[in-house]
């Protein structure tokens, strides 16, 4: 068993886990933080997306230990204040979900997606990048349209703050 700490979620954690616990595991059952989804944990669904150090990653593809003194955003750490993140509601806004497990995972990687490419993220890229995401559910387009609309209010946003 190794004693781990990193920074979830803007507060500092520890707990102990078995060398081989995937990062997806110790989140949900050490930490309690549920809406990270397990889907295939063989990293091909997406539903486990996390960011970690800044950066999107599948947390079913890390050991724990891997992470220990890191800095991890999980789905739980978007809103603010119950106010839900420019992602979140503009997933809703546009019904960018139906059963909703596929939705933590593309939620984190839209945050990622739009951090990188800002306002101007265009479909084909956004496409692009969700291919890592399954989704069952839908045919994309109302995810797409969620993650564009996003993007453009972020942009608006940052632009707002700068003048």
């Amino acid at each position: 068993m190794a004693k781990i700490t990193m920074t979830v979620n803007g507060r500092q954690v520890s707990g102990m886990c078995d060398d081989r616990t995937l990062l997806v595991h110790f989140i949900r059952e050490n930490l309690g933080l549920t809406g990270t989804h397990v889907g295939c944990e063989t990293s091909q669904c997406g539903a486990c997306v996390i960011h970690m150090d800044g950066l999107s990653v599948k947390s079913c593809s890390i050991l724990a230990v891997q992470a220990a003194g890191s800095s991890i955003t999980t789905i739980e750490g978007l809103a603010k204040d119950s106010e839900l993140h420019p992602v979140q509601a503009a997933f809703k806004a546009h019904h960018g979900l139906q059963c909703g497990f596929c939705t933590p995972g593309m939620v984190m990687t839209a945050v990622d997606m739009i951090a990188r490419h800002g306002s101007s993220l265009d479909e084909a890229t956004v496409r692009a990048e969700l291919e890592g995401n399954i989704c069952r559910c839908t045919g994309y387009h109302n995810i797409v349209k969620a993650i564009l609309a996003a993007a453009a209010e972020m942009g608006g946003l940052r632009q707002a703050a700068a003048e």
